[in-house]
């Protein structure tokens, strides 16, 4: 291997677009003009600007380009910190963004202040594209936003979808659908649901449960218990159902994770055997439902494979791509752990 005398010893200089141009005998701006497809070349001119750049290694410098547009290699991410699932969304967003070559900035969604105020913060450190997760503003405001910076909502379904406003979820009426099957096959008949309220998927959810005990005749059993996908509203689910004069029923089904979590902790305190007289699922398989001591049964989103789609719905719409689905749906699938087995009655 030869070196370029006086310079042995160093690293070698990465080939810029200057020395394109100058190797090919033509303007640094007709070099740019070929290599970001534009026309105003001849295809010979064309083919030689090309043929140069591959023998001498040039690489485009993606980032210096967006930085010349105006823009960062950086996605904003809005997440909220008391979620657990939304926690290894964010987990899997860093490798799938840095494997595109691109930094994520996180802010936090509180509950004591407006949304706008994260996101604001975001595009003040000139994010290039915002990933939201589960956000709970309106579809105006997100259409909006999107006119400011591509927008990529995870977690929840948008019926209008601007032309910069791409959504990522999974199948939630599928999700709850297999809950239920699982459950009437295991012999359960009394099937309470503790809804999500307006929380992100809690609408979705609670129609499907609904649904599902319509489809196998058990509209009569069908309850709908107010809740948020949070412990506390688990909780206080849980001690409605010990105070009410009508006996348990034999399953609950909770919106979300959280929400089986306090459920769980209410039903077990009081002296209710999880799963022997009362079966209960949760809904996300956040990283706790694994540990031993919880050993939930829930519905299993993808978390990486959420991420993934994320960041490349995100990436494609700063490239300006028109190939893209900007709604992607992933299939749910159930975790069966400790928490559910046959009804203390089955026939």
């Amino acid at each position: 291997m030869t070196s370029t005398p006086g310079t042995q010893g160093r690293p070698r200089r990465r080939p810029t677009m200057a020395d394109v141009a100058k190797e090919a005998g033509v303007s640094r701006t007709l070099v740019s003009f070929i290599l970001d497809g534009k026309p105003g070349a001849s295809p010979e001119t064309k083919e030689r600007v090309l043929d140069v750049a591959q023998r001498i290694g040039y690489q485009p410098d993606s980032a210096a380009r967006l930085l010349a547009r105006g823009r960062s290699r950086t996605l904003g991410v809005l997440m909220d910190v008391q979620q657990l699932f939304e926690a290894d969304l964010v987990t899997a967003i860093y490798p799938a963004a840095e494997a595109l070559g691109y930094d994520v900035l996180l802010s936090a969604n509180l509950p004591d202040r407006a949304e706008s105020v994260p996101i604001e913060a975001l595009l003040s450190h000139r994010c290039g594209g915002l990933i939201l997760l589960g956000p709970t503003s309106g579809i105006e405001y997100l259409s909006d936003l999107s006119e400011r910076a591509p927008v990529v909502v995870v977690g929840r379904r948008l019926a209008e979808r601007p032309r910069r406003l791409a959504t990522v979820r999974t199948d939630d009426e599928h999700g709850i659908e297999l809950a239920v099957e699982y459950l009437y096959e295991l012999g359960h008949r009394s099937i309470h649901h503790v809804d999500g309220g307006s929380d992100p998927g809690g609408v979705e959810r609670r129609g499907a449960y609904q649904e599902a005990m319509r489809s196998r005749g058990l509209s009569s059993e069908t309850r709908v218990i107010a809740g948020a996908h949070d412990e506390a509203a688990g909780a206080n689910a849980a001690r409605a159902m010990l105070a009410a004069e009508t006996a348990l029923p034999t399953a609950v089904l909770a919106s979300n994770d959280r929400c089986a979590l306090g459920l769980l902790d209410v039903f077990t305190r009081a002296g209710v055997n999880i799963p022997g007289e009362l079966s209960l699922i949760g809904f996300d398989d956040s990283a706790l439902s694994d540990n031993p001591r919880i050993d939930l049964t829930t519905v299993h989103q993808d978390a990486r494979a959420l991420a993934d789609h994320a960041v490349r719905l995100a990436v494609s719409m700063l490239d300006e791509r028109t190939d893209t689905d900007l709604d992607v749906v992933l299939e749910p699938s159930l975790v069966v752990r400790g928490t559910t087995a046959a009804p203390r009655s089955a026939p």
